[in-house]
Formats: structure tokens, C-alpha cells, sequence
């Protein structure tokens, strides 16, 4: 992948997609701007070498239409807040009116584009729409590690189109930290999954298990891997048609010498309600009719203890259902025990995202990743779509 640095973009007119998919509340304020931050050293560089910059990127799911709370300008807001400048907000991301925002523009000027999923086409991958994109650059950088997973317009077919093609500094780290851990890693490498579904992450287990020294497995997923050892785990949820996959991948952990940890105990409930009854109770005594919600006390001092000697940790995925209060300690307690390990920790996807920042230790852990989709598929040994697109060029 060619660098930004590699090219000259000096008063060149630089299309630099990027990932501004913030959470925001019901009055479009924005509640966690980290992923703005993220890309903030690849626009000073083009700006300090008096880049026109043309930002892309998209915010939510507003399905191919134009919805109004799906609007980039309370991003163009804050955006202009952390540059200290002016952001010039399009009225659309195609067609004349950009056409003629974008040739008007000087050197150290800013015009955000508007959400690109406001298009159909966008999600489409669709060419026509790619080199409309295109048309309004002389260069192309990713610096969206978090959709490079997906095949867009803009992270894809717009490589086939634009006059030159790079990537942007995050789109590097983010890559960057994947080739480190997976080539040569610090043993022992231990990997922490978590989440709702084994068939989420059953390709990366897989994949992992060449890599890694020990599985911590929590969250829903785990009682699947439960189920294979003979737990009964009353009313949990199970993927039935996945029990046996798992119990495949815990021999071949074992046949391996890999340690796989499952939960000892847990957090169970009769429903999924921030009032309903809890308990804890050990794994293999989980009434007929509860539910296991969280790990429990015991299982968050097991984790804790096999992260002791730990060199290398990669988290994706909550230990419980976090976010309901009454079972988010399973997940709480992970986040002060990744960041407390003296081991070089990278942690993605959402919810482990937002544990980290609740408990304030993100300046404890190495790097966090601003994908989630994008951090599974490189866990499940996958190239993106997008860094091949730009590496065949």
C-alpha cells in the first residue's frame, strides 16, 4: 500500500475518505468523537503541505436516502472545532453543486461531503457513482480502516478511477498492528472473544488458533462452547446448529496446546430486563429456567489471572449483555484487567470501545481500533477489500 507521504499532493485537491460514523443522541449531539480524533494527523499533514481537502464519509443507515438525522453537519460542527477552521459543508456528495464547491476551492480550504450512503450507489459499489467521486480529485487517500472491510464505492471502485491512489496514516497503523501481532508477535499471545454469536467469530477462531497461545471465550458465544461440554445452561442462548462446530475448535485448541478458558460461573436472570431478578450461580448449576447474562465474579478472576503473564492481548466482543447495567461488570471488570496486563493490548469493536472509555483506562491500552467489522475480518486472517484495492493498483 502506497503511503500518503509517497505522493505529492502539494495545492492538489485530495479526497480523503474517512470514517465519521460517530454515535450521536436524539439531538444530533455528538457523543463520542475518538473516531474524529483518529484521522486528525493525516489531514494536518495535507493541510501543512496546502492540500484542498474534499472528506467523505457516511453516518449511519439512512438506506440510500436523504434523511436528515443522518446529516454530516454536526460533524463539519466539531470538526471545525478540533482544526480551529472553517469546514465548508456540501449540500450532496455528487452532482453540480459540489461540482462547483470543489473548483472554487484554495489551498488549506476544507468542504466536508455529505453523507454517502445518502446514495444507493454507494453501498452498491457502483462505478458510475465511484468516478463521479473521483472526478473531484487529482488524489484519493483511505484513511477509513473501518469500512475497509466492506466493498463500497468509495473505499473500492473509486481506486479504479482516481488519478492516484493512496492510503492515509490510521488506514497504516491500523494495518500496521495487525502484521506486527500476526508476523511476530510477544508470547504469550492470548486472545479475548467475546459477543453474542459463535458464527461471528468462528472464522477468526479458527485463524487464531495459529497464532495465539491462549482463548478467553465470554459473552453469549460461549455458551455454545459450554453446551459442547455437556453444561445444560438452562434457557441461555445457544446456537444448536453450531455446538458441534465448537467443540471441534476447543480440541483442536487442545490438541494444539492451547489453553481455551470458558466462564466458571455466572450472572443469570430469567429475562432480559435492567429489573429483573439476578443471581450468580456456578456454570454447571444454571436453573432450568434462567439464563445466563454475565460472567460472574469467580470467571472475571480466572480471566484476570490468565492475562498475568500475558506479552500480547487482542479483545473484540463484551463478556455479557452489556449494555444493561446489571450485566456489564463481566465486561467492566475485562477492561481494568487488559489495561492493568503489562502486555501490548489492542482491543476493537463497539462495545469494547465503549466499556473502555466508561472506566476511563483508553491511555492504558495500546491501541484501540476504530473497527469493528474491519478488526474481525483481519482476526479472521482476511484482506480487506479496500487495502487490496489499493495494493493492486
Amino acid at each position: 500500500m502506497k503511503s500518503i507521504k509517497e505522493v505529492d499532493i502539494a495545492n492538489k485537491k485530495i479526497f480523503i475518505r474517512v470514517d465519521f460514523n460517530v454515535p450521536m443522541d436524539e439531538l444530533q449531539n455528538i457523543q463520542n468523537d475518538a473516531r474524529i480524533k483518529a484521522v486528525l494527523p493525516t489531514l494536518r499533514y495535507a493541510l501543512d503541505n496546502n492540500a484542498k481537502l474534499i472528506i467523505a464519509s457516511h453516518l449511519g443507515r439512512p438506506k440510500g436516502k436523504f434523511i436528515p438525522e443522518f446529516s454530516l453537519a454536526p460533524v463539519a460542527k466539531r470538526l471545525g472545532r478540533l482544526l480551529h477552521t472553517d469546514i465548508k459543508m456540501a449540500p450532496d456528495c455528487i452532482g453540480p453543486e459540489v461540482k462547483a464547491l470543489v473548483s472554487g476551492m484554495k489551498a488549506g480550504d476544507i468542504v466536508l461531503l455529505e453523507n454517502l450512503r445518502f446514495h444507493p450507489e454507494e453501498r452498491k459499489n457502483d462505478d458510475a457513482f465511484a468516478k463521479e467521486l473521483a472526478d473531484l480529485c487529482d488524489v484519493y487517500i483511505n484513511n477509513a480502516f473501518a469500512v475497509s472491510h466492506r466493498i463500497n464505492a468509495s473505499v473500492v471502485a473509486i481506486t479504479k478511477y482516481a488519478k492516484v491512489c493512496a492510503g492515509g496514516f490510521l488506514l497504516q497503523k491500523e494495518t500496521g498492528y495487525f502484521e506486527k501481532i500476526m508476523a511476530e508477535p510477544q508470547r504469550p499471545v492470548v486472545a479475548i472473544l467475546g459477543g453474542a454469536k459463535v458464527s461471528d467469530k468462528l472464522m477468526a477462531l479458527d485463524n487464531m488458533s495459529d497464532h495465539v497461545d491462549k482463548f478467553i471465550v465470554g459473552g453469549a458465544m460461549a455458551n455454545t462452547f459450554l453446551k459442547s461440554t455437556g453444561c445444560s445452561m438452562g434457557k441461555s442462548k445457544i446456537e444448536k446448529d453450531l455446538v458441534e462446530a465448537a467443540g471441534a475448535i476447543i480440541r483442536k485448541a487442545v490438541e494444539r496446546g492451547i489453553k481455551f478458558y470458558l466462564p466458571v460461573d455466572a450472572v443469570v436472570s430469567r429475562r432480559f430486563d435492567a429489573k429483573a431478578a439476578t443471581k450468580i450461580v456456578p456454570i454447571y448449576e444454571i436453573p432450568e429456567n434462567w439464563m445466563a447474562m454475565d460472567i460472574g465474579p469467580a470467571t472475571s478472576l480466572l480471566f484476570t489471572e490468565v492475562l498475568y503473564d500475558a506479552k500480547t492481548v487482542i479483545w473484540n466482543g463484551p463478556m455479557g449483555v452489556f449494555e444493561i447495567d446489571s450485566f456489564s461488570r463481566g465486561t467492566i471488570a475485562m477492561a481494568h484487567s487488559v489495561a492493568n496486563s503489562y502486555a501490548l493490548t489492542i482491543v476493537g469493536g463497539g462495545d469494547t470501545d465503549v466499556a473502555l472509555h466508561r472506566e476511563g483506562v483508553t491511555d492504558r491500552i495500546t491501541y484501540i481500533s476504530t473497527g469493528g467489522g474491519a478488526f474481525l475480518t483481519m482476526l479472521e486472517g482476511k484482506e480487506l477489500p479496500a487495502v487490496a484495492a489499493l495494493n493492486n493498483i
